[in-house]
């Protein structure tokens, strides 16, 4: 396996696993989740860096600042919202000078705070796929629709951003809208996995991995 190739199957999986903890943590399954989810962006990050910085350095480090930093430091404040949400629904000496109605009103008032946090990190989640996207179509090791439709993928999660801030009421409405826009990442990181990336030939010819 080149190493191209395999810098891209190594971006995929970390891509995937990505995306199954993140829509874990978008249905609330735990602290852990989060974290592990702000991590992983991090890595994720680095790996598509080491794939792409080739292309263009400067859009790379853009890309791990829009897609690896600023999401992970969203996903570790929602880790500190819903542990202060836990410790105020089990209680502690020192919040003894609020009442238990009082207590769970700031509970709930934490745990509310999560979903425009998580409307908030998709405003990331959309701007770190344009130097994606602009890398990925000028690579030349990888076909430019993807580079295109992640481009189409990012205007997807910004306009749900915004909805979800401004008019959280047609979200849903916007979310099936967009939802073919949105495939976009999914298709990205089966290529990765499945279909890896082209190698330079000595002579700068293009030549597929063997077997492909």
């Amino acid at each position: 396996m080149t190493s191209t190739s395999k810098n891209a199957r190594i971006a995929g999986f970390l891509y995937l696993l990505l995306n199954i903890v993140a829509h874990e943590w978008l249905f609330g399954l735990g602290i852990v989740g989060d974290l592990f989810s702000g991590t992983l962006c991090i890595f994720v990050a680095l790996a598509l860096y080491r794939l792409l910085k080739g292309v263009d350095q400067s859009l790379a480090v853009l890309m791990v600042i829009l897609g690896g930093v600023m999401p992970a430091a969203i996903d570790f404040f929602i880790v500190l919202n819903g542990a202060a949400g836990l410790i105020l629904m089990h209680g502690a000496d020192f919040l003894s000078v609020f009442d238990k109605r009082q207590r769970d009103a700031l509970a709930m008032l934490f745990l509310r705070m999560h979903e425009p946090e998580i409307f908030a990190a998709e405003i990331f989640w959309g701007l770190w796929l344009f130097p994606l996207a602009i890398l990925v179509y000028r690579s030349r090791f990888l076909p430019r629709f993807l580079g295109v439709w992640l481009i189409i993928n990012g205007f997807a999660y910004l306009a749900m951003s915004l909805t979800g801030l401004l008019s959280p009421q047609y979200v849903d409405m916007v979310g099936k809208i967009t939802f073919p826009a949105l495939l976009g990442e999914v298709v990205f990181v089966l290529w990765l996995l499945i279909r890896g990336a082209k190698e330079s030939s000595p002579s700068g010819n293009k030549v597929v991995e063997p077997g492909r």
